[in-house]
């Protein structure tokens, strides 16, 4: 009977989500008219020809002019037809080629002389940001239920909090950015693990591990930047930086740690929880050593998963560096450099996590005939 109800309300619960997201893609789909910003659909495509372009390392790329006839969507110039310029390359590294039903935003919409003009400004893309985000919505709760349900919650309030901390940062200019964001990623893994895990022993243990581990990582590496004299990192390759970048750094390496770490610390948890949940009388020393063991475990695939997350984020502008005749170390100085000390101090954050996890899930846990 039990089992009959529950799918019900889960049946119930996908015909709803499902509902909501064809609504939601009904709704961008018509929402020209709500768009301050001119808003045009593109009607006809003609190409010119592709001319060859190389340059002095000898890189070859194609350029293409299009002219674009477009019908307006919002505006006083709604339902009017005119002809944009476009021009685009075959790489598409800083340009889009359009085609017939795209809807494209407009810059400099002007009338001269009775006739329309205005530059390409870029795609409407709020359909697929809006199918994107009920996606993930959709499976969070159809694959994990209600506690999917709390992990989204607890992303968008994270980031309803990291906007005010902006805010905040901006209006002090930036006088305490570290202090500031060490507070953040408090508030970040406590708001997290608490909706997430509960005020339960688990969440507890995860978060002084994750504190503790992140803290005495982050520790390790002022300390040797500081007995370094910060030789071997080129703050100024930080993209749009116009504030002090040290501090700024410093915040984005804490926070970035911080994931990895309660990513460790709540796997290592949960399985000593339900190791707990198995046999209630086993000691601390058991649990201790096979948090040991669990850590060994995963540690590896962590760091690696990190470091792909880095790769990724830096393949493309280090492929660009060195096509453009430069050499490995000065392409590693601009992309990689600060990436690496990142990763690093991760990786420090990620062993130490390890024994203490272990140590706070124990002392919590390894009481004979203690429950949950």
């Amino acid at each position: 009977m039990w089992k009959t109800g529950w799918w019900k309300a889960k049946y119930k619960l996908v015909i709803t989500l499902i509902v909501l997201g064809v609504g939601a893609m009904i709704f961008t789909t018509h929402n020209q008219r709500l768009y301050k910003a001119p808003l045009a659909q593109v009607v006809a495509v003609e190409n010119g020809k592709a001319q060859k372009e190389t340059d002095e390392f000898q890189n070859v790329d194609y350029q293409v002019n299009q002219t674009l006839t477009v019908k307006m969507l919002n505006g006083k110039y709604t339902g009017k037809e005119f002809k944009v310029n476009n021009t685009y390359t075959k790489s598409g590294a800083l340009d889009q080629r359009y085609y017939p039903g795209n809807q494209i935003f407009l810059s400099q919409l002007t009338k001269r002389n009775g006739h329309l003009t205005a530059n390409v400004a870029g795609y409407k893309r709020d359909v697929v940001l809006v199918f994107l985000g009920w996606l993930v919505i959709f499976l969070l709760v159809l694959m994990m239920g209600w506690a999917g349900s709390l992990a989204m919650l607890s992303v968008c309030l994270n980031a309803v909090l990291f906007y005010f901390v902006i805010q905040i940062d901006l209006k002090m200019q930036a006088s305490h950015a570290f202090l500031t964001f060490s507070i953040l990623a408090l508030l970040f893994a406590a708001l997290s693990l608490l909706l997430v895990l509960g005020l339960t022993k688990k969440m507890v243990a995860t978060f002084l591990a994750t504190v503790l581990g992140t803290s005495v990582a982050m520790l390790v590496s002022v300390l040797v930047m500081n007995l370094t004299h910060h030789q071997g990192i080129y703050y100024e390759s930080m993209q749009y930086v116009t504030q002090v970048p040290r501090p700024l750094f410093l915040a984005e390496t804490l926070l970035g740690s911080l994931g990895a770490v309660m990513d460790e610390a709540s796997d290592i948890v949960a399985t000593l929880h339900e190791l707990h949940e198995i046999d209630p009388t086993i000691s601390r020393r058991q649990l201790f050593l096979s948090g040991r063991n669990i850590g060994k475990s995963i540690m590896g695939p962590l760091v690696n998963v990190l470091f792909m997350i880095f790769m990724a984020d830096t393949f493309t502008s280090a492929l660009l560096y060195i096509k453009n005749g430069n050499n490995w170390g000065y392409t590693f100085s601009m992309n990689m450099s600060l990436g690496t000390v990142q990763s690093l101090v991760s990786g420090i954050g990620i062993v130490l996590a390890i024994p203490l996890v272990s140590a706070f899930a124990a002392l919590l846990y390894g009481r004979k005939g203690e429950a949950a």
